[in-house]
């Protein structure tokens, strides 16, 4: 008799721990850190990089998230600038450029590499949007997208009021681009 009230009690303490712990949220871990919750602000960003400039040529910039305020603003990060899956990442967004401008979206890419690399792969491939230098990770790591030295291939769909919206963790570069436009469209008409 005893050793039954001792399992009672114990499977009625376990229930209420497990019932507890299902209430409790927890941050989301990917392989690169705790992602930022979605439909909270996005982590602020001040990065350096380049940005289109006039004749197919690229400009040095520094931006922050705040610069996009209005806007969607789709920010990829990459690992890096000339690789096979980021180059086939890069040329969809490039591809499908007029319709997130259509749709009032931006599109931005982040990576380790420096301004250089960055201009160097914009000319290559006839990017013609921003691609921001993230060295030491910083920004990488608030989004949970850093594991050193590179920035795992994430996304996320921030609003025009700052907020993320959508991420996508782990991506697959070959059609990423439309999947975030339909996301994107979904979002907007919702």
């Amino acid at each position: 008799m005893r050793r039954r009230q001792i399992l009672e009690t114990g499977l009625q303490a376990l229930t209420v721990l497990g019932a507890a712990n299902l209430a409790v949220p927890r941050p989301v871990q990917a392989l690169g850190g705790q992602l930022p919750p979605e439909g909270e602000a996005a982590p602020d960003f001040n990065l350096e990089g380049v940005s289109p400039g006039p004749g197919g040529t690229t400009v040095a910039i520094k931006t922050r998230l705040e610069d996009f305020h209005g806007s969607w603003l789709v920010l990829y990060f990459y690992p890096r600038d000339f690789t096979s899956g980021c180059t086939l990442e890069a040329r969809g967004f490039q591809r499908d450029l007029p319709l997130f401008a259509d749709a009032g979206a931006r599109v931005v890419g982040i990576s380790a590499d420096d301004p250089d690399q960055h201009a160097d792969f914009c000319g290559s491939e006839g990017l013609r949007y921003t691609l921001l230098s993230d060295p030491g990770g910083l920004v990488s790591q608030r989004y949970g997208s850093w594991l050193a030295p590179y920035s795992q291939r994430h996304t996320f769909l921030i609003d025009p009021q700052g907020i993320l919206r959508t991420r996508w963790v782990a991506v697959r570069p070959a059609g990423h681009s439309q999947e975030v436009l339909a996301e994107l469209e979904r979002l907007r008409t919702a």
